[in-house]
């Protein structure tokens, strides 16, 4: 009856429907110091100019593939695209005078580009024309209000990264397909664990094993890594990791290790582009246009070494050797507390360490001397009275 009246049509699911929608959201560090460092080999109008190619790619790829991009500032995380709906107030504060009372005609421009955009919808898609103009709109509007105080070496890589996973998480909840209860006249028997076992145990696979959404991360990466974001990094990586995410980075200067060790663990790529940054689109269009599931068939670019190192939770430096606790897993450049052996106690949560006879110095116990023998000698090729001979015992036979 069911092919008859089509039935099957609705309830076809939909990962047999078509192909399953890819969201890649992007982090573009905008640290205007390594921007400015980075300006003769790479301007950042170039790079977003490379990265909106990118980003239509993606797009075009599928009709259903999405996109988001945030750009990670000096002391807040931003939404370029799509825009969010709390925009900070302060922004378009920051930078003028109190006695300055000009209005910006933010609404007139996009009128006006939208406009634009429509006048030449035949060279260019109306999505592309969208995307493209939140992404500029929202940068100009963050790098005009940055103040001179905003100019600091960090970057909020962590904050970008929580904003990221929330996003993932609310389109994954829109994606994901309505909750139905194998017996009509209980909705909640599903839910409540209520009705046969066999429905129960024979729905729970398939619903976890469907996938309606594949996401990713990538940060494009100009600036080090911030040791005191250590833990909040850590955790928003974790956090990527349990969901199943997998973290890329493109770095185009410095040496980011906490992104390092973020791809891989989520296992993502990590590609350097310090000693190219011109060539930023032959990175992003071979290295990471490709999504996760797509990479299974792909032979795609390995890191050669990973710095696994951390940073302590006690001065915030990055140590290669130091001190972990065994409660809570704290590092610790130095004995914490101060204090050796029994006196040293966790800073994070005030456990007595047990650090034994560690710190005592070393007793040293003098080797004992052997004893030469008197007398000893060998005749042929051995010492004679404590003396090596080096000849023969027999002399040098002469030609007859």
């Amino acid at each position: 009856m069911n092919r008859i009246d089509a039935s099957d049509h609705y309830s076809e699911s939909a990962s047999t429907a078509g192909p399953i929608p890819s969201l890649l959201t992007i982090i573009i560090d905008t640290n205007p110091r390594a921007w400015a460092a980075l300006s003769d080999l790479l301007p950042i109008s170039k790079a977003v100019a490379n990265l909106l190619v990118f980003v239509n790619a993606h797009l075009a790829f599928g009709n259903d593939n999405h996109v988001a991009i945030l750009a990670a500032h000096t002391n807040r995380a931003v939404w370029l695209y799509p825009k969010s709906p709390n925009p900070d107030r302060n922004s378009g504060r920051r930078g003028h005078d109190d006695q300055d009372q000009d209005v910006e005609m933010t609404d007139v421009d996009g009128a006006g580009t939208a406009t634009n955009a429509g006048g030449t919808s035949a060279n260019k898609f109306p999505q592309f024309a969208q995307v493209e103009t939140s992404i500029l709109t929202s940068l100009r509007a963050l790098i005009d209000s940055t103040s001179p105080s905003d100019l600091r070496p960090t970057t909020l890589i962590s904050g970008a990264l929580t904003l990221a996973l929330s996003y993932i998480n609310k389109t994954s909840s829109a994606f994901a397909p309505a909750k139905t209860s194998p017996d009509p006249a209980n909705p909640n028997s599903a839910a409540a664990g209520v009705g046969t076992s066999t429905n129960t145990t024979s729905a729970s696979p398939t619903a976890s094993s469907t996938a309606t959404l594949h996401s990713r991360i990538l940060v494009l990466s100009v600036s080090d890594s911030e040791p005191a974001q250590y833990i909040a990094t850590m955790n928003a990586v974790f956090a990527a990791s349990h969901a199943r995410i997998p973290l890329d980075t493109l770095s185009l200067y410095g040496s980011p290790t906490f992104l390092q060790q973020a791809a891989f663990i989520t296992g993502g790529t990590y590609l350097s582009a310090a000693p190219n940054p011109r060539g930023l689109l032959s990175y992003l269009m071979f290295g990471f246009l490709a999504d996760a599931s797509a990479r299974a068939s792909l032979v795609t670019a390995t890191q050669d070494t990973v710095d696994f190192r951390a940073a302590c939770f006690c001065h915030r430096r990055v140590i290669d050797t130091g001190f972990v606790c065994s409660i809570c897993l704290s590092i610790f450049c130095e004995v914490p507390g101060g204090g050796s052996g029994d006196g040293a106690e966790c800073l994070t949560c005030g456990t007595r360490l047990a650090l034994g006879t560690y710190g005592a110095r070393p007793a040293v116990v003098p080797r004992a001397r052997r004893k030469r023998k008197k007398g000893s000698g060998r005749v042929n090729g051995s010492a004679v009275g404590g003396r090596e001979e080096t000849g023969s015992a027999t002399g040098t036979p002469v030609p007859g």
